[in-house]
């Protein structure tokens, strides 16, 4: 019997999470059956997302249960096979959550295409987020050519797909991101046409200036105080697509401060469209297109990318709770093996 590790949700965070909520513990590999891979984890994604199914707040997918794995997704290699579509040594994409091995379904899992860029782009630029960027920006942001898209996180893997892709697509893009650091990378190398550092005291009048014709686009990773900046600039038929609230997710609730009134009000008032949305609902039909778009300019480096690569599966919480208060630069990965 083969022995493996995981990470699992040891109780539900009040707040920020915090070492004990996790607990890495060693498990029995099972023989796979019919239909079924073995696969060894080789890089382990760490999202935003993940924070929310660590609560059992309503929400569009079910929470991890106390004791269960922790939601993630992996690239892996295959090791054994009893699925047609897979040998040992291909290498793969799938959910196996915070795991060092895993048996799962052959159907849940997809080949690994990069386009000839590194590995690690397959969870990150030519993956979920990068997906999740080019979904949303495409079929809800619509950018037109010369219109104005304001993106928050502007340095993390789907900001900064969103501000290359509204370049490309002939927008003007401005970049919210926090820190000198961040705000400079976003500026000099992701060639973004502005950036404005949301820590500063005088953040929403430095935004208003970088946006003299208003906003036609945001996407909105973020909430909280930038979202209250980018709300009086949004033009009439802006639109906003709805990926992340980070600035929440740590809160007992959902805002600080009552921005429903206002909120409501510009929609009406702007003819504002607000959709939320998550990228699987894009994913079976548009995710191959994406990838013959979208792999070929990354490979070549016409779009950009940074990565946060942390060594050390036992690593993992410490990573993704320093995440949540934008500790990492880049999109965040864990080098497991």
């Amino acid at each position: 019997m083969t022995t493996a590790q995981q990470i699992v949700l040891a109780s539900r965070p009040n707040g920020a999470p915090k070492p004990e909520n996790f607990r890495l513990e060693s498990f029995d590999l099972p023989q796979a059956d019919e239909g079924e891979v073995t696969i060894r984890v080789l890089y382990l994604s760490l999202d935003p997302y993940m924070r929310g199914r660590m609560s059992d707040a309503k929400s569009y997918a079910a929470p991890v249960p106390i004791d269960g794995v922790m939601e993630g997704e992996t690239i892996c290699e295959v090791l054994k096979s009893r699925h047609n579509d897979f040998s040992p040594g291909d290498i793969v994409r799938g959910r196996t959550g915070w795991r060092t091995m895993a048996v799962l379904k052959g159907d849940g899992l997809r080949h690994v295409e990069t386009h000839g860029a590194p590995l690690t782009t397959a969870v990150g630029a030519l993956g979920m987020p990068g997906f999740t960027a080019w979904s949303g920006l495409k079929f809800i942001g619509q950018p037109k050519e010369g219109e104005t898209v304001a993106v928050a996180a502007a340095s993390g893997p789907v900001g900064s797909m969103v501000g290359q892709l509204a370049k490309l697509w002939g927008a003007r893009a401005v970049g919210i991101a926090g820190g000198a650091d961040k705000c400079a990378y976003v500026k000099d190398e992701l060639g973004f046409d502005a950036v404005i550092d949301h820590r500063a005291d005088d953040f929403a009048s430095r935004l208003a200036s970088a946006c003299p014709d208003g906003i036609d686009v945001y996407f909105e990773n973020v909430g909280g105080h930038v979202w209250d900046a980018v709300l009086p600039l949004l033009n009439k038929y802006g639109r906003v697509p709805v990926c992340g609230l980070v600035a929440h997710y740590n809160g007992s609730s959902t805002s600080e401060t009552d921005r429903l009134p206002a909120t409501m009000s510009a929609i009406l008032r702007q003819s504002l469209l607000v959709r939320g949305f998550i990228q699987t609902e894009f994913a079976p039909d548009h995710f191959d297109e994406f990838l013959s778009d979208i792999g070929p300019r990354v490979a070549s480096g016409e779009i950009k990318y940074r990565e946060d690569i942390v060594e050390g599966f036992e690593n993992a919480p410490a990573a993704f709770t320093s995440m949540l208060t934008g500790g990492n630069f880049g999109k965040l990965i864990v080098k497991v093996s």
